[in-house]
């Protein structure tokens, strides 16, 4: 008898009108038995059609197509499916891409030299609910609302306790789980569990909203930076 356990394959929508892209993105992800390719599309009105049609676990979304755009396809494809979730292939070839990626709800960013057991891992990361917050995108949020008149710090948000409070602010500072955890001397596990409770409270979906969330009602202000 075989006593490995069978789990259902994470689905994945491959958005990209560069077709030697799709290829690729398909043939690395089919060298994994737990992520199975159900659909490609070459526009972004392929990629809303198709992912309702499909109803995948995640979409690769690249964001210049033909037609409608990636983000407003993702947009559109995540007010219709809320359980989907989408990771924008980009090169980061401007921040307006990345801040709006981030305000549509887009749950991570890879880049198309991505490698194969990265772009697996990405896959199982956002298909598990978590988001792919590289500090690079920390710090173009950061970057971002550094510009913004410097809010005062220490703000509150409703519904939230003062640990989650604490939480929050270090999230919103770029820090993993396991460094938070370390500053406030409790376990990894606590923190994921304070995130996953302030990510439910406020009606986000994911940790990049969470850090939006804490620089848009000043629970932080951004260090600025002075000229040697």
């Amino acid at each position: 008898m075989n006593d490995t356990p069978i789990t259902t394959p994470i689905t994945v929508l491959i958005a990209d009108d560069q077709a030697l892209v799709r290829a690729g993105f398909r043939a690395l992800l089919s060298r994994s038995r737990d992520i199975r390719v159900t659909a490609e599309a070459a526009t972004g009105d392929e990629a809303v059609r198709a992912a309702l049609r499909e109803r995948p676990d995640v979409v690769l979304m690249d964001i210049h197509m033909p037609g409608l755009d990636g983000l407003t396809a993702a947009e559109r494809v995540l007010a219709a499916l809320p359980a989907t979730r989408v990771v924008v292939v980009t090169t980061f070839d401007t921040d307006e891409h990345v801040f709006r990626a981030l305000r549509v709800g887009a749950a991570g960013f890879l880049t198309k030299e991505v490698r194969g057991e990265e772009l697996r891992a990405a896959v199982r990361t956002v298909a598990a609910g978590d988001a792919l917050l590289a500090p690079g995108v920390t710090r173009r949020v950061i970057e971002r609302f550094a510009h913004r008149p410097p809010p005062p710090p220490g703000g509150r948000l409703p519904g939230l306790t003062p640990r989650e409070h604490e939480v929050l602010r270090l999230v919103a500072e770029g820090l993993p789980n396991g460094d938070i955890a370390a500053r406030l001397f409790i376990s990894p596990h606590t923190v994921k569990t304070h995130v996953t409770n302030m990510i439910n409270k406020l009606g986000l979906r994911d940790r990049t909203q969470l850090v939006i969330a804490a620089y848009d009602n000043a629970l932080v202000a951004p260090a600025r930076r002075t000229r040697p």
